[in-house]
C-alpha cells in the first residue's frame, strides 16, 4: 500500500477486464439481481438495447478493486462514491478503468479520485467520484526491518511443464515461496499448490497469457501483491518444437518461436526489473537447449530463437548487474518429460548412447541448476549459460 505521503496529485493507476457470462452468473449468485434485461436474451432482444446489458454495479465493482489493489491499495477505506452510467455495457467488452488523484486532504489524510470507465472503442461508460482514507498501516512501517531478513520469493513461468514441476517443487524445498505461473492447466497448477504446502511453504497460482504485455504485468502485480517480492524468476514455458523442412518455413514459424522466447523473456523482465531493482538484488534464469551448439535437421526457428535468447541473456546480464540482478542460462540436452514423449525411443536411444553418463537429462537435473543459480551460491555468476548435456559437449 502506498503511503499518504508518497500519493501526489496527477497520480494515475488503470486495470483491464473483459466481462465474461460467467461474470455475470457469479454477479447474479452472490447479489441475487437476476433483472431479466441482464439475463435473458429473449427478453433483452424486446426491448431498446436488443441484447442483454451488463449490471451497472458489476462493471463499477472493478473501481473497488483498483481502489483496493492499486490507488492506494491493502487497507484503503473507500467511503464515498458518485457514479453515471451514460452507455450499456455487453458481454465481451473489454473495460479498462482508470483512476486518477485529484485532491488530497492533509488533515485527514483523504484522496479524492476521479473514477472512469471506458470499453474496447475508448467510450466512456461510467464516470465518478470517489474518496478514500489512506491509512498507514504498522505492516507499512516495519517493511524496512522486515526486509532485512526476506523470504525469497520465486517465480516459475511455465511451473505446471515438466521442467517448471521441478523448478517449483525443488525452490520450495530450498526454501522460497513460489508463483506458480500456468496458461490453461489450472488442475495441474492447483496440485503443485498443495504439494508444495506440505513442504511447509506458500504458494499461489496466477493463469496468464505470457504473450500479452498487459497479462504479464496484471500477474506480476498479483504476485507482489501476495508476498511483497519476487526475487527469481525461472522461465520454463516451452511448446512442442516442429520439425520443417527448410523449403517449408515461413517467417511466422521464426516469429512464433521468437514470441515465446525473445518478446515474453524481455517482457518478464521489464515487469520485475524495477521491483528487482528498488530491493537491490534478482535471479531471472532463462531455459536453453544443447541445440543451439549441437543443431540437427528441421529445427532451424526453434534454434534460432534459443540462440538469439543467450544473446538477450548476455546483453541484459552485462546492462543489469549493477543494479544486483543476475541473469544466467540452463541449456540442457533432451529432457524426459511430457513434452518429449513423442520423440521416436529409437532417437532417444540413440541420444542416451550418444550421451558419456548414458541416459536422457531429467526434469529433476534441470531444476538442480535452477536451484543454483537461483540461490545465493551463484550470487557472483551473471551472463553464464551451463550447458546441462552430461558430456555431449565439454568445454
Amino acid at each position: 500500500m502506498k503511503k499518504y505521503q508518497d500519493i501526489q496529485v496527477g497520480d494515475k493507476e488503470t486495470l483491464s477486464h473483459t466481462i465474461t457470462k460467467e461474470d455475470i452468473a457469479k454477479f447474479v449468485d452472490l447479489t441475487g439481481d437476476d433483472n431479466r434485461l441482464h439475463v435473458d436474451e429473449k427478453f433483452a432482444s424486446s426491448t431498446q438495447f436488443k441484447k442483454p446489458v451488463v449490471h451497472g454495479m458489476l462493471g463499477a465493482s472493478f473501481i473497488s478493486t483498483i481502489i483496493g489493489t492499486k490507488l492506494p491499495g491493502d487497507g484503503a477505506l473507500w467511503f464515498s462514491q458518485s457514479l453515471e452510467f451514460l452507455l450499456p455495457v455487453r458481454i465481451g467488452d473489454e473495460l479498462t478503468v482508470t483512476a486518477e488523484v485529484l485532491k488530497k486532504n492533509d488533515k485527514e489524510q483523504i484522496i479524492e479520485l476521479k473514477t472512469e470507465i471506458h470499453n474496447q472503442n475508448k467510450q466512456l461508460v461510467t464516470k465518478g467520484l470517489a474518496k478514500v482514507k489512506v491509512i498507514n498501516t504498522e505492516k507499512a512501517e516495519t517493511q524496512a526491518v522486515r526486509l532485512d531478513n526476506p523470504q525469497r520469493v520465486a517465480l516459475v513461468v511455465g511451473g505446471t511443464g515438466g521442467i517448471g514441476k521441478a523448478a517449483c517443487l525443488q525452490l520450495a524445498k530450498d526454501g522460497m515461496d513460489v508463483i506458480i505461473h500456468y496458461n490453461k492447466n489450472k488442475e495441474k497448477a492447483e496440485a503443485i499448490k498443495k504439494e508444495i504446502e506440505t513442504y511447509g511453504r506458500k504458494a499461489i497460482c496466477i493463469q496468464s497469457n505470457i504473450l500479452d504485455d498487459k497479462d504479464i504485468q496484471q500477474m506480476v502485480e498479483k504476485g507482489l501483491r501476495s508476498f511483497s517480492r519476487i526475487d527469481v524468476l525461472a522461465h520454463c514455458a516451452a511448446s512442442v518444437i516442429p520439425n520443417i523442412k527448410f523449403q517449408d518455413l515461413t517467417w511466422s514459424d521464426y516469429t512464433k518461436q521468437f514470441e515465446l522466447n525473445i518478446k515474453s523473456s524481455l517482457s518478464l523482465i521489464q515487469a520485475l526489473a524495477p521491483g528487482m531493482i528498488q530491493q537491490g538484488y534478482g535471479k531471472i534464469i532463462h531455459i536453453g537447449s544443447l541445440a543451439a551448439d549441437k543443431p540437427n535437421a528441421d529445427w532451424s526457428a526453434y534454434i534460432t530463437a534459443k540462440s538469439a535468447l543467450e544473446g538477450l541473456t548476455k546483453s541484459l546480464a552485462f546492462e543489469l548487474a549493477p543494479k544486483g540482478i543476475r541473469l544466467n542460462m540452463v541449456s540442457p540436452s533432451l529432457v524426459s518429460t511430457e513434452l518429449t514423449a513423442d520423440i521416436p525411443e529409437k532417437i532417444k536411444l540413440m541420444t542416451a548412447a550418444q550421451t558419456p553418463l548414458r541416459r536422457l537429462a531429467l526434469a529433476e537435473d534441470v531444476a538442480g541448476v535452477i536451484s543454483f543459480l537461483a540461490s545465493s551460491k551463484s550470487d557472483f555468476l551473471t551472463g553464464e549459460n551451463i550447458r546441462l548435456n552430461g558430456g555431449q559437449i565439454m568445454y
